[in-house]
């Protein structure tokens, strides 16, 4: 690893930091910090297989409250650099991000903790009615989640790749490494499962049901689920336009069939 790739790991380690606090441009999320990480290391392939993995575990992962969810961050770029340089499986790097998402979780609240001093500082800032102070709090508060997780992601990439840490991760037993695949992807379910919970959407279980059955009985690809997916969207939003429009035109639907009153029959 050059020195530039090793600058630009930190910049996207730092981005994907900050990120995971303002929830805006969504660069924390495994997708996108893993496809960076493999952009700046050379193996944007890998990069982009294991953040789709890992994408599809950390679903769920999001702040409810004062619930601190699973860092996303750090599990994906500390994971990516292992899998990229230190030449580990896909499955390992899945693996690894479990325990990962954990450590950068009690991070997050320990800085979260130190960030307290500057909104009593900001406060002060206030009474004094300067603007530039407290935007010096916010950008502080954001600098510590970038280095929460460029500080890890530098020590990784630092040791990555030598003998004595292949030696340490292919000495961990396979019973450890297979179960933490296994549980990742119990984690996936839950992270479906609380996703769809946190919608509340019942009218949309229908289709949740139809692409389960289709991907047990079927074997249609990813790319026949996206097209099934689009298709169903589509006759959705008309089915709720309609419903719109004759919420707003005070019940006729514009059809004369349909708009005929049963007691005029009679």
């Amino acid at each position: 690893m050059t020195s530039i790739q090793f600058i630009l790991l930190i910049v996207v380690a730092m981005v994907a930091g900050m990120a995971s606090v303002l929830d805006e441009a969504q660069f924390h999320r495994p997708l996108v910090a893993c496809t960076l990480v493999g952009l700046v290391l050379g193996d944007v392939t890998t990069g982009i297989i294991l953040g789709g993995t890992l994408e599809m575990l950390a679903l769920g992962w999001m702040n409810v409250g004062a619930a601190m969810a699973p860092d996303a961050a750090l599990a994906s770029v500390v994971s990516a650099i292992l899998v990229i340089i230190g030449h580990q499986s896909i499955g390992a790097g899945i693996a690894l991000a479990v325990p990962l998402a954990a450590a950068g979780q009690v991070l997050t609240i320990f800085v979260r903790t130190i960030t307290v001093f500057f909104q009593h500082l900001a406060d002060k800032f206030a009474m004094q009615g300067s603007a530039f102070g407290i935007e010096m709090c916010h950008l502080g508060g954001l600098l510590l989640q970038g280095i929460r997780v460029a500080v890890p992601a530098a020590l990784v990439a630092l040791v990555a790749g030598t003998d004595t840490v292949n030696a340490m991760l292919n000495s961990i037993p396979e019973v450890i490494t297979r179960g933490l695949q296994v549980s990742g992807g119990f984690i996936v379910v839950v992270g479906y499962a609380m996703v769809i919970n946190m919608m509340n959407a019942k009218s949309l279980m229908p289709y949740f049901f139809l692409g389960f059955l289709l991907a047990v009985f079927t074997d249609i690809n990813l790319i026949g689920f996206g097209a099934i997916g689009l298709i169903c969207a589509y006759f959705h939003i008309k089915g709720l336009e309609r419903e719109l429009n004759v919420a707003a035109s005070g019940g006729a639907t514009g059809n004369p069939v349909d708009d005929v009153d049963d007691s005029d029959l009679m």
